[in-house]
């Protein structure tokens, strides 16, 4: 018996809404939850096409799959899973072609979704646990017939097969929504020894948090002034953990991509450097009241926010949905060449505060399954997660 993927009509809608326009075919993502016997898929977001992309219609309709820019689109599921709370992964990826799918349109398939999580594996501060689900989805679409093939892999496992799996479309998939908040503060200090002065600052910064995730995976957190039971979902699941994870470690890759674009000369060993790291910005998916989000410097406009959403998510997206995460204090890295690295939340100059964070909860009336969101602001980001029945 196969997985069931249960699918927001919406992503159904979507899929049927996209035209080939004489292109052998247009592939993407698809995005949702796990749960231990089922899986649900609340969006669907095509790969953008490149700027330099030749579009030679009559080449690409004789053409197979040799034109699926394997590199492209693992790069197009890294930026997107920047974009998700805890709790949401990138599934697996969808295909539209003309025809019915033969063996190298498999074969393409499976290669994508195995390099597509080994990427995104290598920038997580954490791992999956042996108990989650590690089957990954590849779904085909024929324009023509509008049959559907929908096959999974243990992504686990390199030579693993395919195993065929159900795909049910369900409407309201993504309602009902409650909101609760909750404070976070981060306070990262990442001291550097000498053995490491040779090392890239991005380097040291990265071994330092991998060092500081150990120690957030291993902690507990409150819910009403409780600790929850230890069987309890949530705790098992421990979304709002991992999006605290992702929203640090992102936030320093976002900077040093940016510093890389932008060199300046560098400093002196004895003066220290000051960057700011980016903030948190917030997104409804369509239709829903799902959180995404994506991060901006303070010189980047609401336009250009906008626009990234769309082009990530080929959904259309107006500037006054954009949420600004309201973060009491500027976060800032700074360093002392060759002597130390640091995160922190506040300026010397300013005292600590908490940081604000709203959760979400989800409840699934039709499929029994509650989910919980935390949009969080420096540190937790939306955290999406459900309680199976």
């Amino acid at each position: 018996m196969g997985r069931t993927y249960i699918v927001e009509e919406a992503v159904g809608q979507y899929l049927s809404n996209i035209n080939l326009q004489g292109k052998a075919f247009v592939s993407g993502l698809l995005i949702g939850q796990c749960s231990s016997q089922k899986d649900y898929v609340i969006l669907a977001t095509r790969t953008p096409p490149k700027e330099e992309q030749n579009e030679n219609l009559k080449h690409q309709q004789k053409a197979k799959l040799d034109n699926l820019d394997e590199e492209w689109a693992t790069e197009h599921a890294n930026q997107v899973s920047r974009m998700l709370p805890g709790g949401l992964l990138v599934l697996g990826v969808f295909i539209i072609t003309a025809l019915e799918m033969g063996n190298d349109f498999q074969n393409a398939l499976r290669r994508l979704v195995f390099a597509m999580e080994k990427s995104m594996n290598k920038r997580r501060l954490w791992n999956f646990t042996e108990e989650e689900v590690s089957e990954r989805v590849t779904l085909h679409v024929c324009s023509s017939t509008k049959k559907i093939f929908c096959r999974t892999y243990d992504i686990h496992d390199p030579k693993s097969s395919a195993k065929p799996a159900d795909w049910k479309y369900q409407n309201g998939l993504s309602t009902s929504w409650l909101s609760l908040e909750c404070t976070v503060h981060i306070n990262i200090h990442i001291p550097l020894s000498t053995t490491s002065v040779s090392y890239t600052l991005e380097k040291n910064t990265k071994n330092g948090l991998v060092r500081w995730a150990k120690q957030i995976e291993n902690g507990v957190y409150l819910i009403n002034g409780q600790v929850k039971d230890e069987d309890c979902d949530l705790l098992e699941r421990q979304a709002m953990k991992r999006d605290i994870l992702n929203t640090v470690a992102d936030r320093c890759e976002i900077l040093f991509e940016d510093l890389l674009l932008n060199e300046v000369p560098e400093k002196k060993d004895s003066e220290k450097e000051f960057h700011i790291l980016p903030h948190r910005v917030f997104v409804p998916i369509p239709g829903s009241t799902i959180m995404l989000c994506d991060y901006k410097f303070g010189d980047e406009s609401a336009e250009e926010m906008r626009d990234h959403f769309i082009e990530m998510l080929d959904h259309m997206i107006q500037i006054e949905d954009l949420e600004i995460a309201e973060e009491i204090n500027t976060a800032c890295m700074r360093y002392s060449v060759n002597t130390e690295a640091s995160l922190d939340s506040t300026d010397d100059e300013h005292p600590e505060k908490p940081i604000k964070t709203r959760i979400i909860l989800k409840i699934q009336q039709n499929i029994g399954v509650i989910a919980a969101v935390a949009v969080a602001v420096l540190a937790a980001g939306i955290s999406f997660h459900y309680f199976s029945d």
